[in-house]
């Protein structure tokens, strides 16, 4: 696919020039083999802009570390890639989970005097005359946001998360580039398309729509807070509607350090190590399970350490869900781990892995030795986070992969751990997914539960069943049924028929060779030679030749 594909395919003109910049990162970073292989540095040649290949301690750094640092430079929308990834470990190898998982969002503030004009419409009004006190130095500064604090004119002392002018123009067209990235990478590199890149693109670009409109993140906030109802050992912040919008969230303010400063400084919050990690586990944990709808980024940066022996939960924009059935099939898993039943393991992940290629056996035998290898050791003395490594490697080398929910929900659990073992050296994170697993695992399996959703089944089947129907008479009257057919070496087998195929015309000459000499042996007239007639003697000796090549080719195709 060559360099011109990509400009004919590339939204506009004006994201040449992002084009240059990201290819000049990439150059930076050691990685021009990419973009000469897709065809970008050809692009931006016969588009008049030069690109200069320089580069600068290869030698010294990790393929990793330079692509980490190269996503850094690259801003929000590539960031949010390597985030996504850093949780992708069934696709990518430890070393490379373990360096993305230091990405960090290192943004400059904007300049309160670029958003006062977007914040008063938003707003409605003036900052200073909505709120009692406003202040214009921003508390925190990421890529997509910006954080300031206010009071209201009752005096609760809120922030307000205003997300960046022209942020949303500058992520759609990073996703157009990296969804044509992605398009060529799998078409050049055969190696990578088994990690699904326009997929995964397109589960980033959801993900990124959802988490530029602020209105997603407060509504995240307030279902969580409803989920988790009165436990106030969890403290959830209120999101006030009125000022609440795509550009605009405004909530109230939790005082108090981070986890991440807390660990760094024990001496700035009063509060055992070893509850704080219990109350962060527990809450995760009942989202999870019971609830199905989870904070996908509780990493100790998003939680705080509140007075009364609290914790307070922030940053909503990535989240993940699960269905019932989704859950369901998580707890069958982890029931199958627990009752050593391989076959149940290698079935549901066969499910969640629909497209992927493998061998059952290998797989199962795979599956039982891992199984044999942490089914014998008792649950307070479990490594969860070894564990998962083991299982996704196991995914890896038999070229599977988990379905986006599930490989979110893991992401979770790894952080989890993480976390739990700095508050806590002694804390194990299987001890405290046994309880509410086995809690709505029996919930699920339950009388009324199977009833329920044996009827809403039903339901859903006999309310779609006449639009359906009706669908596939549309198609049958219109003459657009098909049958498409999938048989695996499809092409070699078509091969081998047109090569029978030559040999069956090779032969049909050859006989009607054969039979043409016989008569013409037989014919007094015309051109003779050594005494036999002319044609006759051409064709017998071609019939021979033909004849020959015949028999021989059958024997050497056996």
């Amino acid at each position: 696919m060559s360099g011109s594909f990509v400009l004919e395919t590339l939204s506009a003109a004006r994201d040449l020039g992002r084009l240059h910049e990201i290819a000049s990162i990439l150059v930076r970073h050691g990685l021009g083999d990419v973009i000469r292989r897709v065809g970008i540095a050809g692009v931006l040649e016969r588009a008049g802009k030069a690109l200069h290949i320089e580069t600068h301690d290869l030698a010294t750094k990790s393929p990793e570390e330079h692509a980490r640092e190269a996503l850094e430079e690259l801003g929000p929308t590539w960031i949010k890639v390597g985030q996504i990834l850093a949780g992708r470990s069934d696709l990518l190898p430890p070393e490379w989970i373990e360096e993305l998982s230091r990405l960090h969002e290192r943004a400059t503030p904007v300049p309160f005097e670029e958003i006062r004009e977007q914040l008063i419409e938003d707003l409605g009004g003036a900052p200073e005359d909505v709120f009692a006190e406003f202040n214009e130095a921003p508390l925190a500064a990421a890529s997509i946001a910006q954080i300031h604090r206010a009071k209201l004119k009752d005096g609760t002392e809120v922030v307000l998360k205003i997300r960046r002018p022209g942020i949303d123009n500058s992520v759609a067209a990073d996703m157009r580039l990296f969804a044509r990235v992605a398009e060529l990478a799998e078409h050049e590199f055969p190696g990578i398309r088994r990690y699904r890149p326009s997929s995964l693109v397109k589960q980033i670009t959801r993900s990124l729509k959802l988490e530029l409109n602020l209105r997603n993140e407060a509504r995240n906030a307030e279902r969580i807070a409803a989920s988790l109802g009165p436990d106030r050992r969890i403290v959830i912040p209120k999101v006030y509607e009125e000022w609440t919008s795509a550009r605009l969230c405004v909530m109230d303010f939790l005082a108090g350090p981070s986890l991440g400063q807390w660990m760094d400084d024990p001496s700035l919050a009063v509060m055992d190590p070893k509850r704080a990690a219990r109350i962060g586990a527990d809450a995760v944990l009942e989202m999870v399970f019971v609830h199905g709808f989870f904070h996908a980024d509780p990493h100790p940066g998003n939680v705080l350490v509140l007075d009364g022996e609290r914790l307070g939960m922030l940053d909503f924009g990535m989240v993940g869900s699960l269905a019932d059935w989704r859950r369901l099939e998580f707890l069958e898993l982890l029931a199958a781990f627990a009752q050593h039943d391989d076959e149940s393991v290698v079935d549901i992940l066969l499910d969640w892995s629909e497209n992927g290629r493998t061998d059952p056996r290998g797989l199962r035998s795979e599956i039982s030795a891992f199984i044999d290898l942490y089914g014998r050791t008792p649950l307070n003395e479990l490594d969860t986070a070894a564990l998962l490594s083991d299982i996704t490697t196991i995914l890896r080398d038999n070229n599977l992969y988990l379905p986006d929910d599930i490989a979110l929900l893991l992401k979770v659990f790894i952080t989890l751990d993480s976390m739990g073992k700095e508050l806590d050296p002694t804390f194990v994170t299987s001890s405290h997914v046994a309880p509410f697993a086995r809690r709505a695992l029996t919930e699920f399996r339950s009388p009324s539960a199977l009833m329920r959703r044996g009827v809403s089944q039903m339901s859903r089947f006999l309310l779609h069943l006449p639009r359906t129907l009706r669908g596939a008479f549309a198609q049958v009257r219109r003459g657009k049924v098909g049958l498409e057919v999938d048989i695996a070496q499809l092409e070699g087998f078509g091969d081998q028929i047109t090569r029978s195929a030559n040999r069956v015309t090779i032969g049909l000459v050859t006989s009607a060779l054969i039979v043409g000499t016989s008569i013409s042996m037989t014919v007094a007239s015309g051109p003779r030679l050594l005494g036999w007639p002319l044609f006759g003697f051409v064709g017998f000796i071609s019939s021979v030749f033909a004849g020959t090549w015949l028999i021989a080719s059958i024997i050497r195709s056996r």
